[in-house]
């Protein structure tokens, strides 16, 4: 698919009655309320809170399926004929005198099924003021959306924030409009707007370096060019993947296919073979954002490809 297809398909009204019905009841109990999951881990207290979900079109979710294979596997993920809901899951992580968040959902700049972080923080009795660090993944729309509020406001006013370099130096480039392709136009000046709105409280990383003690940055590139993933320490480490790992049926069964929203497909695919490979082989929890809620769970080994078990 051509990136102005696949740009074409992300500006559609991806939202139907059917997906957006199939998707409200596969959602938590809690997914408006207080009881999320809680765990603790090493150190760390995690609640995984939903910003909702949103509806992605078979060409996004299955672009090498044949028609079978897809009519196979969206119904499994509470979808129809053409596409599927996801959802969005967000850790956030209590260390010591910090709260911190891996991304920060879509905010108002995406669908309207999404951005119910802070609402559903609030539930938590924990306003905006309260966080102290902010950490991306990457920079789309659903992980970075909400940055800023409708009238230009960071909303989390009182926290650091955490990108990797290259994703910095892929999406802030002056000179976007020649040097990454059209389709990618929009999401460029979203980035733009959620990176240049904290600039100065913003710190660039690399890979390996820690957020706080425990909390390493895992070089994940692909999805988007400077693409982190996060791992934390203790009880046989837990990684939080971001989109490496874009859903945990589609990708654990065929890690050879591509997903339609990646930038560097054959490199996205490396890096979800090095996730993948690596927490099957030492046991590792991983935590998907775009996973069934809670997204907690582990890779098994079955032929070629993977089972996810739920944690």
């Amino acid at each position: 698919m051509s990136d102005q297809g696949t740009m074409a398909l992300a500006r559609r009204d991806l939202l139907s009655a059917t997906a957006a019905a199939a998707a409200a009841a596969m959602l938590p109990r809690g997914v408006y309320a207080s009881d999320f999951h809680r765990l603790t881990h090493g150190a760390f207290d995690i609640t995984v809170v939903s910003d909702g979900f949103i509806t992605l079109p078979a060409e996004i979710l299955l672009p090498d399926a044949t028609p079978e294979e897809r009519q196979a596997i969206l119904p499994r993920l509470g979808g129809g004929s053409q596409g599927a809901p996801v959802q969005a899951n967000i850790p956030l992580i209590r260390y010591g005198d910090d709260l911190i968040l891996i991304d920060n959902g879509s905010g108002t700049n995406f669908q309207a099924s999404a951005g119910k972080l802070a609402a559903n923080l609030r539930t938590l009795g924990i306003e905006p003021e309260d966080v102290t660090k902010v950490v991306f993944t990457h920079a789309h729309p659903d992980h970075s959306g909400a940055t800023t509020t409708p009238d230009g406001r960071v909303l989390y006013p009182n926290a650091e924030y955490f990108v990797s370099e290259a994703e910095w130096s892929f999406w802030t480039n002056k000179a976007f409009e020649t040097h990454i392709p059209a389709a990618l136009h929009g999401f460029a000046r979203g980035a733009q707007r959620d990176l240049f709105s904290v600039k100065d409280r913003l710190t660039i990383v690399k890979p390996d370096q820690e957020i706080v003690p425990g909390i390493q940055v895992v070089d994940t590139p692909g999805h988007t060019p400077g693409h982190i993933s996060i791992e934390l320490a203790g009880d046989g480490n837990l990684l939080i993947t971001g989109d490496a790992c874009t859903n945990d049926v589609i990708f654990f069964e065929h890690p050879d296919w591509h997903f339609g929203f990646d930038t560097n497909p054959e490199t996205a695919l490396k890096s979800r073979k090095m996730l993948l490979d690596r927490a099957a082989s030492e046991k590792i929890k991983m935590l998907g954002y775009h996973w069934s809620y809670p997204g907690l769970g582990y890779a098994e080994r079955k032929d070629n490809s993977y089972r996810f078990v739920k944690a």
